[in-house]
């Protein structure tokens, strides 16, 4: 027999703000490492969003926009 765990929409607000929290107070490395690679895979995604409309992204214009 399986048990389900369930939890509403509060709660699960709740956990992710505990979690968000620990890792900003207690582990800012893999916090910024998290944060990094997301605004990476951003930055990477808006390239070729751009490369789709008009010509194609130069891959040095994209390693130049990566490495800031």
């Amino acid at each position: 027999m399986d048990m389900v765990a369930t939890i509403d929409e509060q709660q699960t607000k709740a956990l992710i703000k505990d979690v968000l929290v620990e890792l900003i107070t207690e582990k800012q490395d893999e916090f910024s490492t998290i944060m990094l690679e997301a605004f990476e895979d951003a930055a990477m995604a808006n390239a070729i969003k751009a490369g789709r409309q008009n010509d194609f992204v130069d891959e040095a214009e994209i390693i130049a926009i990566l490495e800031g």
